[in-house]
């Protein structure tokens, strides 16, 4: 069995590595003149996510004890993840009120799914399994479902003149909408997908290679990294599907579609 500190010792060393890696992103995005389409530089950004991972991921490996030793806490904590998630994937997709719409897809997405695999018993409910596994559903159906709604709405605007073309025919709003936002959306699906199809080929998954470091088998571990695999693909595409139906029907908007289509 492989000691996981042979992996990845945590010293000086690991810090030092952490450091450089993170400058040299941030270097380069500087370079480069990486922007976000808000303005905000790249570099800013990387800096900002890494000290928020070293804070958030600190924080978590000195609780996570604690929250996993009780239901209550243990189903408080993945509603918390839950939380953060609609928040950060609203956000990336509008800055107005809408953007507590996106709960809708990301519940969507993970709920059907661990509800199954709790009432099947195939993920127990322990903290052990189940903050692991809920973590990865819902960061999944997160980025797909800020990707999708990032992708869809802007392809509204930019293409804004054939909604109206559609409209003016006689075609329903949504389903003009839909014509137009669908092909982007489902882009935020491809992702998944390369991973899912190159899976054991171009990369060994955080799934798998941690049931090898907790002494599974090969095969144990490839059988959960399967399903790990096939539950995010449905999570994925239930969030995409979702996000795109509440944009057609102007639930998500960044600016109000009346205002957009003289409705």
């Amino acid at each position: 069995m492989l000691a996981a500190d042979a992996l990845l010792p945590v010293n000086t060393t690991l810090g030092v590595v952490l450091a450089v890696l993170l400058l040299a992103a941030m270097g380069v995005g500087a370079a480069a003149h990486l922007v976000h389409v808000d303005g905000r530089g790249h570099a800013r950004a990387v800096a900002l996510a890494g000290v928020r991972a070293t804070v958030q991921l600190g924080a978590v490996s000195l609780l996570i004890g604690w929250v996993i030793g009780a239901v209550p806490t243990l189903l408080a904590f993945v509603f918390l993840m839950y939380a953060v998630a609609v928040r950060t994937a609203g956000r990336r997709i509008t800055g107005n009120r809408t953007w507590w719409w996106a709960a809708a897809p990301v519940g969507a997405g993970v709920g059907p799914v661990l509800v199954v695999v709790l009432l099947t018993g195939l993920v127990p409910l322990r903290g052990i399994t189940l903050v692991p596994v809920a973590g990865i559903l819902i960061g999944g159906a997160m980025t797909a479902t800020a990707l999708a709604g990032r992708h869809a709405l802007d392809e509204l605007r930019t293409r804004r003149g054939e909604v109206e073309a559609a409209l003016s025919l006689g075609l329903p709003a949504r389903e003009a909408r839909l014509e137009i936002a669908r092909p982007a959306a489902v882009g935020a699906l491809v992702p998944g997908l390369d991973q899912t199809r190159t899976v054991g080929l171009v990369t060994l998954p955080g799934a798998f290679v941690g049931m090898l470091l907790g002494g599974a088998s090969p095969l144990m571990a490839g059988a959960v990294q399967l399903f790990v695999l096939i539950a995010l693909m449905l999570a994925q595409t239930v969030a995409v599907a979702a996000v795109l139906e509440l944009i057609a029907r102007g639930r998500m908007y960044r600016v109000p579609w009346h205002a957009i289509e003289g409705e």
